[in-house]
């Protein structure tokens, strides 16, 4: 039987199961199941716990090993599951020895103790258009809500060459976008005085790498984005148009209680700053509804920051109480009320997203397409179009229609793959 690997949560957990995969095939594991777990939510929690029984039920043969956030956190409640054979911590997962038959049932050290992080050459991702690229780990920082910095550790960066070699080794199989991923990627080189900051890095990756096509980033945080990141958003096109950014929340009163390192106005500041150095560019945000202590007229204020920053997508998270973050103490809201203000929320984003895609219409879309029939614009806007596709090439599509959700596009070229730098600028977006 083959080893199946289930993955949950963020990009980099998907990088993290490619490198888990080839270590167990080193160890020579086989007829097993690997589930590498988020602990971002309790709803993630309890979807992996959900999973885990279900796999046991349709493979109760195979070996079924637990691993990720959750269980570096609480490795005790997953052990205590009869289905888990295994229950591997975040460091102990990327190690072969860690999936031979001599292991122990349960291995969870200190992930504080870390403090470097090993590069993993990862070759490929099986059914993915682009790639993700580690090139950080852990977190300083403590944002009340987020048990984050205890499944992954302190913050550390991956050495300048170890990216770029990554970086060639998966264009060299194809592919022509690349995500960086990490905890905290905007903390890059902040650990050691050796390191350029992920501005730098980036320079550095592009310029090392000029085959590359596409260069794209997870989450950002707007107090740590530096000086040559902005001068690069402003100067290469190969920097997708597109910035997510951890923004929270719009509400001062509850940015402070969250712990964040910005303000409302530090956030509208860096979303225009964004547009100035790009016009037409895509702007995401993560957003938390009912925070604790959050009144209506607070709640008002991140409502309202959706319009007031332009933005273009929404990740909204209704506030799930993580045992052990000092925002489980604080007083919290009736879940009715959260779960209505994220509905606000969700809605108020949807709304979003259908005026940014009615603004693309007339354009020409260079598009990266992840499957048949579909794809994604630099902008990470949803592209469909008829037909088949070269699943990981780039084309030009002229973008013709929008339901509101999606864009729909017309190749225009369909004999051809559009297989050079993308414009520099797209200035009547």
């Amino acid at each position: 039987m083959p080893l199946d690997i289930v993955t949950f949560g963020c990009r980099l957990n998907a990088f993290e199961s490619e490198a888990i995969r080839r270590q167990a095939a080193i160890a020579g594991l086989d007829d097993a199941i690997i589930v590498n777990t988020c602990a971002v939510t309790a709803e993630a929690e309890r979807q992996a716990r959900q999973t885990i029984r279900k796999l046991r039920r349709e493979r109760p043969g195979a070996r079924l090993i637990v691993t990720g956030c959750a269980a570096q956190i609480d490795p005790a409640r997953f052990a205590a599951m009869p289905e888990v054979d295994r229950v591997l911590g975040n460091a102990e997962k990327l190690k072969a020895e860690s999936y031979r038959d001599d292991g122990e049932r349960v291995s969870a050290g200190d992930i504080f103790a870390l403090r470097e992080t090993a590069a993993h050459l990862v070759e490929g991702f099986d059914g993915r258009a682009r790639a993700f690229l580690e090139v950080q780990q852990g977190c300083d920082h403590r944002c009340t809500f987020c048990i984050i910095p205890y499944g992954r550790g302190a913050s550390r960066s991956v050495p300048v060459p170890d990216v770029i070699a990554q970086a060639r080794l998966l264009v060299e199989r194809g592919y022509r976008e690349l995500v960086l991923t990490g905890v905290d990627i905007t903390a890059y080189g902040l650990d050691s005085a050796d390191l350029p900051s992920l501005g730098g890095l980036c320079r550095a990756l592009l310029d090392s790498v000029p085959e590359l096509r596409r260069l794209r980033l997870s989450s950002l945080d707007p107090a740590e984005i530096d000086e040559k990141l902005w001068a690069l958003i402003g100067d290469d096109a190969r920097l997708m148009p597109h910035l997510h950014l951890s923004l929270q929340a719009g509400d001062d009163l509850i940015l402070k209680r969250m712990k964040r390192r910005h303000s409302r106005a530090q956030a509208l500041a860096a979303c225009a700053r964004a547009r100035d150095l790009r016009p037409g560019i895509a702007l995401g945000a993560d957003l938390i509804a009912g925070f604790p202590t959050e009144s209506e007229a607070m709640f008002a204020n991140s409502l309202s920051l959706i319009d007031e920053a332009g933005l273009d997508y929404l990740h909204v998270f209704p506030f799930s109480p993580r045992p052990g973050t000092p925002a489980a103490r604080m007083p919290q809201l009736p879940r009715p009320l959260i779960r209505e203000r994220a509905a606000r929320l969700r809605q108020a984003g949807g709304e979003a997203l259908t005026r940014s895609l009615a603004h693309r219409l007339g354009t020409v879309a260079e598009t990266l397409i992840e499957r048949d029939g579909f794809g994604r614009s630099e902008h990470y806007a949803p592209v469909r179009f008829s037909g088949p596709g070269d699943i990981g090439h780039v084309k030009k599509m002229h973008i013709v229609a929008t339901d509101g959700a999606t864009l729909t596009g017309v190749p225009q070229h369909h004999h051809a793959c559009f297989e050079t730098a993308p414009p520099r600028h797209e200035e009547n977006l």
